[in-house]
């Protein structure tokens, strides 16, 4: 019997603000949407939407709040970004628990995400501090030439439901520790994780109006936010097509955008790896938040001499996953996030066997509760197929034989795609002939590294432009001014 682990302290909150101009209001539209427990689809809370009037209330409080924050030391943002790290760590178990309820994923993950989210804030506390500019050398005597950082005003930014806190907060440490004010968007599937990360950092002293979080019918508050003369930058993770029509919007009115969209990505697996060890790890990092993670490996191509193996390894160990409620101790894998992305397995599924595909393992949905979905194991299956050509953003796993080295690297990048990518090989020369080959923003070998703050995170092609992490994703929030004087 599965034991849960949740109590009364950690239940989920009944009454969901939104944070404008440094308080917490209930929004004035009168719209409200139901938040769902994916376990059980469930109604957990009620989720106010906000109008324009709210939006325009938060774009007053954004503007003013640039000003002071824009003039506030990067070592005074520093101590505010620090601090909410703190408390987010030390409030982690009960946002964990909340996250799970209303996102799915198993409380393990949820406690992942918190500390993840917890690094993300104190990189960019420290790094805020050394946004440095440079001298450029004169032509002339008498003259200094100088290059200075500076934010490049309020943001509007909007993050998706499928890690509530880590997408969000990669967009507002950034824009906090370069001096930027932003309003931000969050899911409305999943508002209680996101709503205690802002607490932290209103309880760590962040000024009025610095930070805005909002809720509501997203194409309602993208069309009223980008377009305002107030907002300068544009920061959105999603799906390609929203991508590509906000940033149509945003390139309207010259604003400035950094789009982290969807992935399809393709691992390589040459015949001299270690094949036991390769097919554990990536059992684990395919089934991952349900399969809900755009560097999620998806296309998997095996070298033919170990095609068959990898095969039935594969599919056995998916088939031992435990599949349930993300709060019981032994789940492995929760539920998909609402009952659309069940639909969207069971529709490319259909799709593949009508093109021939094998289902070697899992398939199904799971009982009639909830969103419970099989860990699923394709093989066999045509270029034509929906699988192949889009994302599949759940637990399924795509494999696939290939005989030539040069042949797979083209296979690889063959979709609009250019996210992540993945090989596994003990030959370093293959290694470093696939890094230099594939068409992906960010290439991780024998292992699972992209996701580190410091680093930049981002992709190429339909996959979107610009970073977030690393100096990169700092200085998206920033410009460079040149000053030349003449003393």
């Amino acid at each position: 019997m599965q034991r849960s682990l949740i109590s009364q302290p950690h239940m989920y909150p009944k009454k969901l603000d939104h944070y404008i101009d440094g308080q917490w209001v209930q929004p004035t539209s009168g719209k409200t949407h139901s938040v769902l427990n994916p376990a059980d689809n469930t109604v957990i809370a009620e989720l106010g939407c906000a109008s324009h009037a709210d939006l325009d209330v938060a774009l007053a409080a954004a503007a003013r709040g640039f000003m002071q924050w824009s003039r506030t030391s990067p070592y005074e943002r520093s101590k505010v970004l620090r601090r909410a790290a703190e408390l987010l760590r030390s409030r982690a178990e009960q946002i964990a628990v909340q996250m799970t309820m209303e996102q799915g994923k198993v409380l393990v993950e949820s406690r992942n995400e918190l500390a993840s989210a917890s690094d993300v804030l104190e990189w960019n506390a420290e790094e805020g501090r050394r946004a440095y500019g440079r001298l450029v050398p004169s032509r002339a005597e008498g003259v200094r030439n100088a290059v200075v950082l500076e934010p490049l005003g309020p943001v509007a930014a909007f993050s998706p439901w499928n890690f509530p806190v880590n997408q969000a907060v990669r967009k507002i440490a950034p824009a906090l520790a370069a001096g930027c004010s932003i309003i931000i968007k969050c899911p409305e599937e999943t508002p209680a994780s996101p709503i205690a990360l802002v607490e932290c950092l209103h309880d760590a002293g962040l000024p009025r109006g610095v930070l805005n979080l909002v809720y509501g019918i997203p194409g309602d508050i993208s069309g009223h936010l980008i377009p305002s003369p107030v907002i300068r930058k544009l920061s959105f993770t999603g799906s390609v097509p929203v991508g590509k029509h906000l940033a149509a919007l945003a390139g309207q009115h010259m604003k400035r955008v950094t789009m982290e969209l969807g992935g399809h990505s393709p691992v390589l697996v040459y015949d001299d790896a270690d094949l036991d060890a390769v097919v554990r790890l990536l059992v684990g990092a395919k089934f991952r938040n349900a399969g809900q993670v755009c560097i999620a490996p998806t296309r998997f191509y095996v070298q033919r001499k170990i095609y068959d193996r990898f095969v039935a390894e594969f599919a056995r160990i998916s088939s031992t996953l435990k599949v349930g409620n993300g709060l019981t101790t032994d789940s492995q894998m929760g539920p998909l996030a609402n009952p659309r992305r069940v639909t969207a397995m069971e529709e490319m599924l259909i799709d593949a066997r009508e093109r021939g595909a094998e289902i070697v393992a899992g398939g199904r949905r799971i009982g009639r509760e909830g969103n419970f979905f099989e860990p699923t194991v394709v093989a066999g299956i045509s270029g034509e197929a929906r699988l192949m050509r889009d994302e599949p953003f759940g637990p399924i796993a795509l494999v696939l034989p290939f005989d030539d080295d040069d042949a797979v690297i083209t296979e690889a990048n063959a979709l609009p795609f250019g996210l992540a990518s993945y090989v596994f090989t003990t030959n370093t020369r293959r290694a470093d002939r696939a890094a230099r080959g594939l068409m992906h923003g960010m290439v991780s070998i024998n292992h699972f590294g992209l996701q580190a703050c410091e680093a930049p995170f981002g992709g190429v092609k339909d996959s979107g432009m610009g970073h977030e992490g690393g100096i990169e994703g700092l200085q998206a929030f920033m410009f460079a001014k040149t000053v030349s004087q003449l003393s």
